[in-house]
């Protein structure tokens, strides 16, 4: 049986999977300061988030870290299910980037030294939009 993952997406899935399994295994049991923290940085851009509690959320973003890591670390899963997740956390993520004041400089999208950890996260939806569009650009050619 053929592997539906070649490779060169291996390697992608890998480096994007770990980095995010291991973001939601360090968030499983945070104290109250470190939910309160994420939790309001995360209200501060989505205010729906303000209906849920602290460390509700962080259990949330603990869990939904680790399911998503592991999708990416399992081959089985399709790329294109893979990238899909991976594009949409990785866009929530720029979404802090870009409006959380003092996260990016004045009229520019480089990011001041707060925000250089939020901003790396563009790699995250280039990995993601990757595994999607080689997908789906396999399977417009097999009609060739």
């Amino acid at each position: 049986m053929k592997s539906p993952v070649r490779p060169h997406q291996l390697i992608l899935r890998l480096a994007t999977g770990a980095s995010i399994l291991n973001s939601g295994l360090n968030k499983r049991g945070a104290d109250e300061d470190t939910a309160v923290s994420l939790h309001g940085m995360a209200v501060g851009t989505y205010p729906f988030l303000d209906k849920i509690d602290p460390a509700t959320f962080t259990r949330l973003l603990s869990a939904g870290e680790i399911a998503l890591g592991s999708a990416l670390l399992v081959p089985l899963v399709p790329n294109r299910l893979a990238g899909a997740g991976l594009s949409a956390f990785a866009a929530g993520l720029l979404g802090l980037y870009l409006r959380t004041p003092g996260m990016h400089k004045p009229r520019s999208l480089a990011p001041t030294q707060e925000g250089i950890g939020l901003s790396k996260d563009l790699w995250l939806l280039g990995a993601g939009l990757a595994l999607i569009l080689e997908e789906c650009e396999d399977h417009c050619h097999k009609g060739d």
